[in-house]
């Protein structure tokens, strides 16, 4: 038996955030914490945001969002939410500002420190129903947080954790491909292999959920089809749009589980000083899962092949190789600025996150080390 659910509402196309005034009316939301980052209001993003709001909503702002998001920064935005006597939050930006948003939501309405709610704490029990309503606004085309039940923080203890419930899933996620068309190439490669690893994994979960997996496949084939031309032609409108819509289908589907390219980057994303790009580790590190899992996954490999339109037999760790380097990104995590001395600390905490647990191939700390030399190259 598989319980399948999937409880947001989405407002996708050109346009979408036209109707922000309106949806903050909807949800009953007057004095919303935004939270984002420098960058985007260095894009002139925020500025339009703004001028969608109707002048009673009053907006209090947190733009100190990290590259990944900590809980010294939600304790900083929970001190701005609550100073300015905000009823519900606005996240606005990547995968940091809404996993922030969600966090700042649970330590609002939940007493404690963050790990007492991260999932292999046994956290999902205590997220109650509680939480203030979230909209959430992505300006990349990549976590899917937007419609996402997990928030990925790193803790006081230094430990990179997600936090899991799908009563952090945001009320609406507006989702407006207009946002996305100056986003640089390299991070609209980055966040694009991130989506990309999202269904990829997503499918290859053992767990029994057929939608999950067609959702999946689906964004894996808009994913593969227009990366490149998003990336190098960052105007086009279309691709700009199936982009964030396989970054969105990616969100809906890992509901199944993600996997060990994922709980290779968690970790890597909690080293101190180094502020690695969480989409491309996933995309750099990818290649060497794929293979670690090809005897584990039954016929699921041809299934891939013939979405992306690879011949019959093609090597899947080759092609994204390949679509690593047409896209700029870097081929290895040495590239990254990663050391072989980090990985005894790495590895064990790789085992440990909850991702390893729906990987299709088991996976202990010894595989986990092995995997981070060969992905160092």
């Amino acid at each position: 038996m598989a319980v399948i659910s999937y409880l947001t509402t989405v407002d996708f196309d050109f346009g979408a955030i036209d109707r922000l005034g309106a949806a903050l009316r909807g949800l009953g939301i007057r004095r919303p914490l935004l939270v984002s980052d420098r960058g985007v209001e260095a894009a002139g993003i925020l500025d339009r945001i703004r001028a969608r709001i109707p002048n009673e909503i009053v907006v209090a702002t947190f733009l100190d969002t990290p590259p990944n998001p900590t809980e010294a920064a939600a304790k900083a935005a929970l001190a701005v939410y609550r100073a300015e006597g905000c009823d519900g939050l606005l996240a606005v930006g990547g995968g940091s500002a809404m996993d922030l948003a969600k966090a700042v939501g649970l330590l609002h309405t939940h007493p404690g420190p963050l790990k007492d709610y991260a999932l292999i704490e046994g956290g999902l029990a205590r997220i109650q129903p509680i939480l203030p309503p979230l909209v959430a606004i992505p300006t990349t085309a990549g976590t899917g947080s937007e419609v996402g039940r997990g928030a990925v923080i790193i803790l006081e203890d230094g430990r990179k954790l997600a936090l899991i419930s799908p009563h952090l899933i945001p009320k609406l996620a507006i989702c407006d491909p207009e946002l996305t068309l100056e986003l640089p190439p390299a991070l609209t490669a980055g966040t694009g292999m991130d989506a990309l690893t999202h269904c990829i994994e997503t499918y290859l979960a053992p767990a029994v959920n057929p939608p999950a997996e067609a959702i999946a496949l689906d964004g894996l084939a808009r994913a593969a089809a227009n990366i490149e031309r998003a990336t190098h032609q960052g105007r086009d409108r279309q691709a700009r749009w199936e982009m964030m819509m396989a970054a969105m289908e990616g969100a809906l589907a890992f509901q199944k589980g993600l996997g060990a390219v994922h709980a290779m980057s968690h970790p890597l994303g909690g080293l101190p000083g180094r502020q690695l790009h969480h989409g491309t580790l996933n995309a750099v590190i990818l290649p060497t899962v794929l293979a670690f899992n090809a005897d584990h996954v039954g016929a699921k490999y041809a299934k891939i092949r013939a979405v992306v339109g690879l011949p019959e037999g093609a090597d899947l760790s080759d092609w994204i190789r390949d679509l690593n380097r047409r896209l700029g990104l870097p081929p290895n995590l040495r590239a990254m600025g990663v050391r072989e001395d980090d990985i005894p600390a790495l590895a064990p905490l790789a085992e440990k996150d909850h991702t390893n647990a729906t990987n299709p191939r088991p996976a202990t700390a010894a595989d986990y080390a092995r995997l981070y030399r060969e992905a160092l190259g």
